[in-house]
């Protein structure tokens, strides 16, 4: 009796132990099931609709059966529950889908509930409880559900009770894995195409393929500093175009053939992929400003600093150089004083400062690719330590060049000289659909001079505008006035400060002349874009786009430094009643050498205005649009043949 106990308590330990593994291998692996479970339930989708497909005109024997589900009526209520944006919450998948499809909504309910059921059971059947041996036979209750079992195991009933049993018809209906090894092409664009091979699968029923990537940062791959597997694709098709490659990365990546019935399983990763293009260097750090003042009996002062630096970087920042001096003229001017701290820091404390004095302060982001160090540009604050009653006062100490605006809506950036002038650029939110233009309008408010108090004035369709002429030392007012098909809107407003002209002189390899007044009007640039043209992938229901331009060069020929590029959605009337903040705008600032433009996430059948503007070394040249459409289905549509680069563009569209 004492040995059956003991035996007893042995195989509960085991199962106990089992379980906790399963519960860590399933926290480990919980995303790339998810993605399965979710391809599945689309499989399901396209396999109830699949004769609906083959007799629509709207299928093109590719990826477009996903397009087709997408945009026909039933068939996407079936598809919503399948989507990684839909929340599988608690309740009954009625209630869910009730509130995403007021009437009609029995696909939708159905698709909810065998995702459900994917999630809970596992592929393959249980064994007969008499073929039950070893553990597996042992009358104890060692699990409730396949999901406390390991690996692919499940939670079998042995006729005494229920232990993790291997199943039997695992794969029954699943199509076989990709054959061949998965193939990169990188595009002159930027854009990473992966292929592979499926021809030998045979399968009843339809059959998505599902991409995973990881990455790692480094000289040298490797798999044990890489992030976690991500799902980066669905698709019906054997190759997939990544637009979100980055330079100083190690990718990569698996993909798995899935069917209503399953899977059986992703491939081997594949081998590392690294793009060809040179990382870029962090950007400056942002929103650098005092955020501490302490004073000291001996008239001494300790300052905090803050600052943030964006999370999606190329490289990660390895250190921040940080240089400090006294900037009073009326003191002689000392050495710098400087000090490094970690690359993961956002803030960095000044010791030995004196009271009421003019600090100048200079922060550097610096990432190593391999021995060669990659240097943003430098932010730069000015800041008083004159000691003040509240925090208010505090704020007003700090130098005009860094002060946040008044208004969520509006952003300044940081001013600077160009053009023998000193410029600032501001930005604001579109919240209007109905807005077709905006009214900008700024003067100084007051000045530490006697200068100008003109007030200057632009019209502009973007959310962006170039301020030129602006005067040193001042305190300046924007007006944004939105004006649109129902007249004009409320008005958004926020101040800046310019920064002295000994500020900038300290910082020009140049001489620059310290007039109140910009006076110098830049010549103006005749270079501008020519010949947009657009070709469209459709994956899912979202389209991506490829547009491409020519710069049409004057004489004499002017320097190109870059592109800025804005797209938007042009929203009918009938689709404006049905989307809330529907108008999409984005704008983007591309290279030199880069004419082609890749934008996921568009929408089926819509409209989209390209604007495309040339920047050169003496300036902004006039703005070249057009208006496209997306396809309605998912066959690739060229609008216009493009006439650069054709032997790129054109190998990317056939090959789609």
């Amino acid at each position: 009796m004492m040995r059956d106990a003991l035996t007893g308590l042995c195989i509960g330990i085991i199962l106990l132990l089992n379980s906790g593994f399963a519960v860590m291998r399933r926290q480990d692996s919980s995303s790339a099931l998810a993605g399965i479970f979710r391809t599945r339930c689309a499989a399901r989708c396209l396999s109830l609709h699949s004769t609906r497909i083959a007799l629509s005109p709207r299928h093109f024997q590719s990826n477009g059966s996903l397009g087709w589900c997408q945009s026909h009526k039933q068939c996407a209520k079936c598809l919503e529950p399948c989507k990684d944006s839909w929340e599988l919450k608690d309740g009954p998948c009625r209630d869910l889908c009730e509130h995403a499809f007021p009437k009609r909504h029995g696909e939708c309910v159905t698709s909810c509930e065998f995702l459900r059921s994917v999630m809970v059971l596992k592929q393959g059947d249980c064994p007969a409880p008499e073929r039950a041996s070893g553990f597996a036979a042992a009358c104890v209750e060692g699990c409730e559900e396949d999901g406390e079992c390991s690996a692919q195991k499940k939670c079998c009933p042995n006729g005494c009770g229920h232990t993790c049993q291997s199943p039997k018809n695992l794969y029954r209906g699943a199509p076989l894995k990709p054959r061949k090894e998965l193939v990169f092409e990188e595009l002159e664009s930027g854009v990473l195409e992966v292929r592979w091979s499926s021809k030998f699968n045979v399968s009843a029923e339809p059959v998505l393929n599902i991409l995973q990537r990881r990455w790692n940062y480094g000289i040298q791959p490797s798999e044990d500093g890489a992030t976690e597997w991500q799902v980066v694709a669905r698709t019906s098709e054997e190759r997939v175009w990544l637009t979100d490659i980055r330079p100083g990365r190690w990718y990569q990546f698996r993909v798995a053939a899935v069917n209503v019935h399953g899977t059986r399983g992703y491939t081997t990763p594949s081998r590392h992929f690294r793009s060809s293009k040179d990382p870029a260097p962090p950007p400056a750090p942002s929103e650098l400003h005092v955020s501490d003042m302490t004073f000291g009996a001996d008239r001494s002062v300790s300052v905090r600093l803050s600052w943030s630096m964006s999370a999606d970087l190329d490289i990660p920042v390895n250190h921040y150089k940080l240089s400090w001096s006294c900037s009073d003229h009326t003191i002689p001017s000392k050495l710098k004083r400087r000090q490094t701290t970690k690359g993961d820091s956002t803030y960095a404390e000044l010791d030995d400062l004196r009271e009421n004095r003019s600090y100048t302060v200079e922060l550097q982001a610096v990432s190593y690719w391999g021995q060669v160090p990659l240097k943003s540009s430098k932010a730069i604050l000015q800041f008083t330590t004159s000691q003040r009653q509240s925090d208010s006062d505090l704020e007003s100490t700090v130098s005009p060049v860094f002060i946040k605006p008044q208004s969520d809506l509006l952003d300044v950036g940081t001013p600077f000289y160009q053009d023998g002038q000193l410029q600032v650029r501001v930005y604001w939110k579109k919240k209007d659909p109905t807005v077709n233009r905006y009214r900008v309008q700024w003067s100084p408010e007051f000045c530490s001079h006697n200068g100008s108090r003109t007030q200057e004035k632009l019209t502009t369709q973007e959310n962006f505008a170039s301020l030129p002429g602006l005067q040193f030392s001042c305190k300046y007012k924007v007006i944004i006035q939105p004006v649109g098909s129902k007249g004009r809107a409320q008005a958004e407003s926020t101040t800046f400060y310019t920064p002295s002209c000994a500020t900038i002189q300290s910082k020009s390899p140049k001489p620059i002349p310290c007039s109140t007044v910009s006076a110098v009007v830049p010549p103006k640039v005749l270079v501008k874009a020519e010949n947009l043209t657009a070709a469209f992938s459709v994956y899912m229901g979202n389209v991506t786009g490829l547009f491409s331009w020519v710069v049409a060069m004057p004489q004499p020929p002017q320097q190109v430094t870059g592109y800025q590029v804005t797209w938007a959605e042009v929203i009918t009337e009938s689709r404006r009643n049905n989307l809330p903040n529907s108008l999409i705008s984005q704008s983007q600032i591309l290279p030199p050498e880069r004419n082609i433009l890749v934008v996921s996430g568009l929408q089926l059948a819509s409209l989209y205005r390209l604007e495309v503007q040339v920047i050169t070394t003496g300036g902004q040249g006039p703005a070249t649009s057009r208006t496209f459409q997306t396809p309605a289905h998912s066959k690739p549509v060229l609008h216009y043949k493009p006439r650069i680069k054709k032997h790129h563009l054109r190998s990317v569209i056939e090959r789609h």
